[in-house]
């Protein structure tokens, strides 16, 4: 079919299609979701297994060991972490990459089965395991909510009242409220007067449970009507448990609560999590949105709502944005399309400059139309805009133009010789469609092992790969559509713009420059073999990296105590901290959590768990340049706060990953062994001397306190393990004797002594024993061999069900992780592992690799489709042969612009590099192409190559100089730069490549000499 011939006589169906791809984007740029990252499925869930009272090795024998042996029978497991602590076990797992969120909740119902089912085995006393699978939940608008002047119970209640306003805010998924400050109703009991009047302690939980449920009053008939009995529950709960009467045992007597005990309503002695923001105490307000909805109208609708909701609230109430994602969203994607729109402006005008305005302004043209269709279709498939899908309009912005540069080009030169608009459009669309084809599928194909990339880093990044795909075919359908109908128009039969005899100085400087290539081809070839084998001898000079710290002006502190201090000397400590970073200069907000981290505001933070010794702080800076100089500044300014303390900084990250960027992990079997060997990896990194922040995960043994239940004595006594515990917790944190429940917050009522001034430990020694069988009180050191001061492990780390140490760390300030990790691998691999025990590498370096490896797992099908279109459209094998030789060359360009700009050879770049691959193969196959056509037409072949490759010079700079200048406003933009620099070195290079090596290599293997030319 003659596709140009057929669009000039038949405008009107090209122009519909216009008007449609034109207005089709304009109302899907209205309508198209909007994001920050891409989304990506965290592929994990945590299994959380309380077992109160076990130290952490018999929580890890009892607990972890068995529910790990049933989780690892899953065929879709991937890994299998674990931490075993004192009471608790908690179980990270994760499935296969190749599992997408549809069939997730299926998996997570099998892992639910399969823990039900190894549940009946653990041992007494241990809970049900509970799957946490909302983990990835990602929180994009994310609120501090203080009230200075209210009491602890109104500020819960005005966080109750702000969640269920929020909740019917369309769009709005989840509302989590975190910070809650817990309160307690505490029973201070004389423990003298309790034995005196021989009650028990399960007396009082039997009482607190008998009274403190609803009741149920049954019904009554009256009058034909069903009239509901009710039993009136006192509206002051204090009140009601001091009424509360009990029979004094082997009396007719009874007293009240109120008679034994002192009640008060105050905080619980350990909170779960302390929040505060810029020095107030908070709560947070974390809102997620639906699936596939555009977040900043989200957001906007939020932040309307919550500027109701604090009208109607008290004065003294603030509700501020710890990360507002939609606003960050909207800069970004506004930002983006200031780009594109710089973009398609720069191209047009550089196209207007070097081919004349009539063909800039059919070439601008055809890419505004490409860009707002595939707009259109992004919308249509359902891709969002974000940074990813953007980047990749403006990485296929100098790409989009190449097809329409050499339909127009051909067209305007056969018009200008005297040609009509129709003949010179078929003959140049029929001459090169299945060339521009097949070169477009190869440029397509580069990106193939981003689309067929399985992992997180794919998913993360498919939508680089499908915007690729569908701006770069549609360029090609508007390349042999659109331009011929524009050309008919724009173009004028005879203009002798460009069809002169007479050639310009740039072609007579590059025919003499090519000539001289081709009579020196063996010359030629020595040299840019010798330059390319510099270039990857240079690799190795080149930073090397993954992705690069976020631009948003926000940083993180991690603060880590002892493993054994209390949540509340972390709370002290952390306030000093958060003094200091507020008093730093450019520092605007300071969000402080203590004894976890926040929850996960944006895809690529993880959360730490919970943990009293931990504090997170996150800090947000006025401007992203002055980060750098506050994180110098805090470097030794918090260290004097706690010296039993670590402070460790972390600026956020692009993509996904997280934690140290350095870890080692030794497994075995000996707690001890494992502890020397991190111990000693600590050491060599110590040494080194620009590797900081070292640290490992199983931090410091604890302090215990064994009170030495004796069987023997207690037997005698009558007192069981259960009398003997809860005296313990009565003597010490208070023993839990119910709840109650009051709206929607329960009250644990929990027994105290009531002498608060004796020393913890003298109150254990000190305190009576109830005895069950006896039911009286005998002494605490009748049925006790007496307290033990211990030590004992916290964290028990396992992978894959062995146990395992990762000793974690940063590099210096002013290098990569790959180079810190080249410096120090070798060092510590040297290091003698007993046998049993094995080292494995973590961080940067296992993400990295993971996502090449899956890359790489995609690449060979995408290189294999690039060298059979290749073969395909010559029918031959010398020209694919010179086609594969050029390629490995591009690294040149790479190296030598990477170097000058000192940018890091990143994940980013890898991509860049590939797309470099089907830029030099397009534009060697078209050049090969129109060599071989000249050839077929009787021109002699000598001429031909040096014919074909000078009407190639203008439509393959050009599409040089666009690309390069189509990627000039990404260099601003953190996450694109390493690969902008890539491509923009690297097409540099390919261009020479292209218009020099090609045509000398075509020489050399068809046996072409200009020695006697």
């Amino acid at each position: 079919m003659d596709i140009a011939r057929y669009s000039i006589d038949k405008p009107v169906n090209i122009w519909l299609m216009v008007v449609i791809l034109l207005l089709g984007g304009l109302i899907a740029m209205a309508n198209i979701g909007r994001l920050e990252d891409p989304a990506f499925t965290i592929k994990q869930v945590k299994v959380y297994t309380s077992y109160p009272g076990a130290g952490a090795e018999k929580v890890e024998r009892e607990i972890t060991e068995p529910l790990e042996i049933a989780i690892q029978q899953m065929s879709q497991l991937k890994k299998l972490n674990s931490v075993s602590s004192p009471g608790l076990s908690e179980i990270t797992v994760e499935v296969e990459s190749n599992f997408d969120s549809h069939e997730l909740p299926q998996i997570w119902d099998e892992l639910r089965k399969r823990l039900r089912d190894a549940s009946s085995a653990l041992p007494t006393g241990a809970q049900d395991p509970v799957v946490y699978d909302d983990f990835g939940d990602v929180y994009g608008l994310y609120y501090a909510l203080s009230a200075p002047d209210f009491s602890t119970r109104e500020l819960r209640e005005f966080a109750r009242i702000i969640r269920r306003e929020l909740l019917t805010t369309e769009g709005v998924a989840k509302v989590t409220v975190t910070g809650v400050q817990t309160e307690q109703i505490v029973a201070y009991i004389d423990p003298y007067q309790l034995a005196g009047l021989g009650i028990s302690f399960p007396d009082l939980t039997s009482l607190f449970a008998d009274n403190l449920r609803p009741f149920n009053g049954g019904r009554v008939k009256v009058d034909e009507k069903n009239v509901r009995l009710i039993v009136e529950r006192a509206p002051d709960k204090l009140e009601e448990i001091s009424n509360l009467s009990l029979v004094i045992p082997g009396t007719n007597r009874s007293i009240r609560v109120a008679d034994v005990a002192t009640l008060k309503l105050e905080p619980a002695d350990i909170q779960p999590v302390y929040i505060r923001y810029n020095g107030e105490e908070a709560l947070t307000l974390a809102v997620s949105a639906l699936n596939d909805v555009n977040i900043v109208d989200v957001g906007n609708q939020v932040n309307a709502k919550v500027e109701h909701l604090l009208k109607t609230l008290p004065v003294g109430i603030t509700l501020t944005p710890i990360y507002d994602q939609a606003s960050v969203v909207d800069e970004s994607v506004d930002g983006f399309i200031s780009n594109l729109v710089m973009s398609v402006v720069v191209v047009t005008l550089t196209l207007c400059l070097f081919m004349g305005w009539r063909s800039g302004v059919v070439v601008g043209m055809v890419l505004l139309v490409t860009v707002m269709g595939t707009i259109l279709i992004m919308w249509l498939m359902n891709i969002q805009l974000q940074r990813i899908s953007l980047g990749a309009m403006v990485i296929a912005m100098g790409m989009l133009v190449d097809n329409a540069i050499v339909v127009a080009e051909g067209m305007m030169i056969r018009m200008a010789t005297g040609g009509t608009a129709k003949s010179a459009a078929s003959f140049i669309v029929k001459r090169t469609q299945w060339p521009l084809l097949g070169a477009t599928v190869i440029g397509i194909a580069a990106f193939s092992g981003i689309g067929l990339s399985d992992d997180a880093t794919g998913e993360f990044l498919y939508s680089l790969f499908a915007v690729v795909m569908v701006s770069l075919l549609m360029s090609w359908v508007l390349a042999v559509t659109l331009v011929p109908v524009l050309g008919a128009y724009f173009y004028r039969k005879g203009m002798q713009q460009v069809g002169e005899d007479k050639p310009t100085t740039m072609q007579r400087w590059f025919t003499g420059v090519l000539t001289q290539a081709l009579r020196l081809r063996w010359v030629t070839i020595a040299v840019l073999t010798l330059i390319t084998v510099v270039a990857y001898g240079s690799f190795g000079m080149v930073k090397q990296g993954f992705f690069p710290p976020s631009n948003a002006p926000i940083f993180f502190v991690h603060y880590w105590g002892p493993q054994d201090r209390d949540i509340r000397a972390t709370e002290a400590k952390a306030k000093l901290a958060e003094q200091r970073l507020l008093n730093q200069e450019n520092v605007t907000a300071v969000t402080t959590f203590i004894g976890q981290g926040a929850d996960r505001f944006t895809l690529t933070y993880a959360p730490k768990s919970a943990n009293e010794n931990y504090g997170f702080f996150m800090v947000r800076v006025n401007a992203l340049e002055n980060v750098a100089g506050v994180v110098s500044n805090l470097q030794n300014a918090l260290n004097d706060i706690d010296l039993d303390a670590n402070f460790y900084f972390e600026r956020m990250q692009f993509g996904p990953g997280s934690g140290a960027k350095l870890e080692a992990r030794f497994s075995g079997p000996d707690t001890e062994v494992l502890r020397q060997l991190a111990e000693q990896t600590k050491g060599l990194m110590m040494a080194d001397g620009a590797i900081k922040d070292i640290r490992h995960n199983w931090r410091e043994k604890g302090v215990a306190i064994n009170t030495h239940y004796d069987n023997y004595n207690a037997g005698i006594a009558g007192v069981s393990h259960s009398d003997f515990s809860q005296t313990v917790q009565y003597a010490s944190n208070g023993l839990s004797l119910g709840t109650v429940q009051d709206g929607d917050y329960a009250y644990s009522i929990v027994a105290k002594m009531a002498q608060p001034d004796d020393a913890d430990l003298q109150a254990i020694r000190e305190s009576q024993v109830w005895s069950s069988q006896q039911r009286q009180y005998v002494p605490f050191a009748q049925v006790s061999s007496g307290l033990e001061v211990i030590t004992e492990e916290l964290r028990i780390h396992r992978k894959d069900r062995v146990r395992t140490i990762t000793v974690e760390a940063e590099p210096g300030d002013n290098e990569t992780a790959a180079k810190a990790f080249a410096r120090i691998r070798p060092v510590i691999e040297d290091i003698e592992l007993p046998p049993g025990y094995s080292l494995e590498w973590g961080g940067e370096f296992e993400s990295s690799s993971d996502a090449q490896k899956a890359l790489g797992a995609g690449l060979p099908a995408g290189f294999l489709v690039m060298f059979i279109i290749s073969v395909l459209l010559f029918g031959h094998a010398r020209q694919p042969l010179i086609i594969w030789l050029v390629v490995p060359m591009a690294i040149v360009g790479v190296v030598a612009g990477l170097l000058a700009t000192d940018m890091p050879f990143g994940f980013m770049s890898l991509l860049g590099f590939l797309s470099l691959f089907g830029m030099l193969i397009k534009n060697a196959i078209v050049l090969i192409e129109e060599i071989d056509l000249q050839i077929e037409e009787g021109r002699e072949i000598r001429k031909a190559i040096v014919e074909a490759t000078l009407s190639r010079l203008r439509p393959v700079s050009l599409a040089a100089v666009t690309t390069i200048l189509g990627m000039a406003p990404l260099l601003f933009d953190a996450f694109f730069a390493d690969m902008a620099v890539t491509i923009m070195g690297g097409l540099t290079f390919a261009t020479i490549l292209t218009l020099i090596a090609v045509p000398v290599l075509y020489s050399i293997l068809f046996k072409v000499s200009y020695r006697k030319a």
